[in-house]
C-alpha cells in the first residue's frame, strides 16, 4: 500500500483541497511552491499510463477543476502540470503555481510551510474550487 493509498484510507492525514469518489487533490507536503497541489486517483496504478482510458480522462477533469480553483487561489501567473511518477508508485499529477518557469524544477530544494499555513492554503483553494463549481 502506497502512502497515496493510505491518505485515501485515511490513515495518513492530508490538506485535502478537493474530493470525489474515484479522485484526490491535497496539498504536497514537500511543494514546490505555496499551492502546490497532488492529484491523484484513489484507485491504487503505479504509472499514469496503466490508467483505464476512462479513468484516465477523468482525473485529467479533475485536475483541471482543482487547478482552476487553485490559480483563483494562490497569486500566480499559471499553474504548472507535471506527471513524474518516480517518487511514489501511485500515478499522480503535480499541480504547480507559477510565475516563472524554474517554479516547476524538481531539482530545487523544496520548501517547508507550518500546519497553519498549509491549512489555509487548503482552505482557500478548497472554496475556490468551491466557488469556480458552483459558477458553471
Amino acid at each position: 500500500m502506497t502512502i497515496f493509498s493510505k491518505i485515501v484510507a485515511g490513515e495518513i492525514p492530508a490538506y485535502k483541497v478537493a474530493e470525489t469518489d474515484d479522485f484526490l487533490a491535497f496539498l504536497d507536503i514537500s511543494p514546490l511552491a505555496e499551492g502546490h497541489v497532488l492529484v491523484i486517483p484513489k484507485q491504487e496504478v503505479d504509472y499514469i499510463f496503466d490508467l483505464d482510458d476512462v479513468i484516465y480522462n477523468e482525473l485529467q477533469i479533475f485536475a483541471k477543476i482543482v487547478a482552476t480553483g487553485l490559480k483563483k487561489a494562490v497569486l500566480c501567473k499559471k499553474v504548472g502540470v507535471a506527471v513524474i511518477g518516480l517518487e511514489v508508485p501511485h500515478a499522480h499529477i503535480h499541480l504547480i503555481p507559477m510565475n516563472r518557469v524554474d517554479d516547476m524544477n524538481f531539482s530545487r530544494p523544496k520548501l517547508s510551510f507550518p500546519p497553519e499555513q498549509l491549512q489555509a492554503t487548503a482552505n482557500k483553494i478548497r472554496m475556490a474550487i468551491q466557488s469556480a463549481t458552483q459558477e458553471d
